[in-house]
C-alpha cells in the first residue's frame, strides 16, 4: 500500500506530535537527521560547532551552488570556531516545497526557493510571478535591489517561520518544447507545459492557451523524455545543466517572466545569532547575491552556446506583443484580488518607465 502521509513519531520542530505530514517531507527530514546522527533534534552539532544546512535544487555546477559554496567558505573563515556550513544541491533534501517546509520547522536552516514556490506560503509573493511585470532586465534588477520595495515582503513571512535574506538572478523564463516550435500563443494550444507550482503560473498558461502541468523541477526531465509533457518554461541553464535540451529542440524567447530565486532562512536560527554574527551572515548573504549574479551572466552565454552547438537546440525569437496582450488581464485580476500588493506594483511601474525611457535615448 502506498503511503501519502506518515504520522510523526520522531518530533519535527513546528509540527505537533501525531501530526500527519507528506511522506516526501518526512524522508527529506530523516535524511538530514541521519546525516547528522540525530533524531528528534532540529539542529546538528559537530565538535561543539553548530551545523548550518542549506538546500537547493540545482546542480553542483550551477551559479546558485557556486555562490552558496562561497558563502560556506566565508562563514567558516569568519566564524569557523562556531559554525560548520553544509550545502546540499540537486534536491538532496527534497523538492523546493519540501525544503521550504523543512526551513520553516528548523529541520534545515536555509534553502533556495523560486519566488513562484513562495507564493503558496505567502500570497504577496505573487507580485513577482506576474508575466511581463518588468520591461527589461535592468528594471528587474533595479527593483530587486531596492530594499524599500523588497524588505516588507522579505520580512512578511516571519510568522510562517522563515525570512528571505537575499535574492538570486534566475534570468528570463521562456518556453521550450520537444517538437512544436512556439512562435505565437496559438502554438501552445493543446500542449502540456510544465510550470512552477503556483496559481499565477497556472492562470498564465490558461490565458496563453496551453495546458499547465505543475510539477517539481526534479521530475521534469523524465516527464519530457517520456512525453508526459510537451515542453516546459525556464531559463537557458535548464537546457544544459539539467539536460532538457537533449529532449527539447526549440527554445522560444517570449520572455514571459523574470522570477527571482530567494534564499530564505529559518527565523529562529537567524534570531539566535548575536549582533556580530548576524552582521557577518548579512555580509555572506550579499556575497551570495554578488557571486551568483556574476556567475549567472557567464553561465547563460555558455549554456546558449552548448545548447546550440552540442544539443542541437534551435533558438526562436517570436514577437512578444501577442504574448503580452494575452497575459495582461492577469495583472488587474491579481491586483483586484490582492490590493495589498498595489503599492509594490506601482513602484515597479515607475522603474519600468525610467528604464523604458533609457532604452529610447
Amino acid at each position: 500500500m502506498k503511503l501519502d502521509s506518515i504520522t510523526v513519531k520522531c518530533r519535527i520542530p513546528g509540527y505537533p506530535a501525531g501530526h500527519r505530514i507528506r511522506r516526501s517531507i518526512w524522508c527529506a527530514f530523516m535524511a538530514v537527521m541521519v546525516s547528522a546522527g540525530l533524531c528528534g533534534c532540529s539542529r546538528g552539532f559537530a565538535a561543539d560547532k553548530t551545523i548550518v544546512r542549506i538546500g537547493h535544487n540545482q546542480s553542483g555546477s550551477h551559479p546558485t551552488h557556486i555562490a552558496l559554496t562561497a558563502f560556506e567558505e566565508f562563514i567558516e573563515e569568519r566564524l569557523g570556531s562556531r559554525y560548520e556550513v553544509e550545502v546540499y544541491p540537486s534536491e538532496l533534501l527534497g523538492s523546493q516545497t519540501d525544503m521550504v517546509q523543512l526551513t520553516q520547522t528548523g529541520a534545515i536552516d536555509f534553502c533556495v526557493a523560486s519566488n513562484a514556490i513562495l507564493e503558496t506560503f505567502n500570497r504577496n509573493y505573487e507580485i513577482f510571478n506576474l508575466p511581463y511585470l518588468f520591461v527589461n532586465d535592468e528594471a528587474y534588477h533595479a527593483v530587486m535591489d531596492d530594499a524599500d520595495i523588497t524588505d516588507g515582503l522579505f520580512k512578511d513571512t516571519v510568522r510562517a517561520g522563515f525570512e528571505a535574506v537575499t535574492w538570486l538572478d534566475a534570468g528570463t523564463r521562456n518556453f521550450y518544447t520537444v517538437s512544436v516550435p512556439v512562435e505565437h500563443p496559438a502554438d501552445l494550444k493543446g500542449l502540456k507545459i510544465r510550470v512552477q507550482q503556483s496559481p499565477t503560473n497556472v492562470e498564465m498558461m490558461r490565458l496563453l492557451g496551453g495546458s499547465a502541468t505543475p510539477m517539481g523541477f526534479g521530475d521534469v526531465y523524465t516527464a519530457l523524455q517520456s512525453k508526459i509533457i510537451d515542453g516546459a518554461e525556464n531559463n537557458e541553464l535548464a537546457l544544459t545543466n539539467n539536460g532538457h535540451g537533449d529532449v527539447c529542440k526549440y527554445y522560444s524567447y517570449d520572455m514571459h517572466q523574470m522570477v527571482p530565486d530567494i534564499l530564505i532562512g529559518n527565523y529562529e536560527f537567524l534570531s539566535s545569532l548575536s549582533d556580530t554574527e548576524r552582521e557577518i551572515f548579512e555580509e555572506g548573504f550579499k556575497l551570495v547575491n554578488e557571486i551568483e549574479r556574476r556567475e549567472w551572466t557567464r553561465a547563460v552565454e555558455e549554456a546558449k552556446d552548448r545548447a546550440r552547438t552540442v544539443q542541437g537546440v534551435e533558438f526562436l525569437y517570436p514577437k512578444k506583443q501577442p504574448f503580452i496582450d494575452a497575459c495582461l488581464p492577469l495583472h488587474e485580476k491579481i491586483l483586484s484580488e490582492n490590493p495589498e500588493i498595489r503599492p509594490v506594483y506601482d513602484a515597479i511601474q515607475e522603474y519600468n518607465t525610467r528604464y523604458e525611457e533609457k532604452d529610447g535615448e
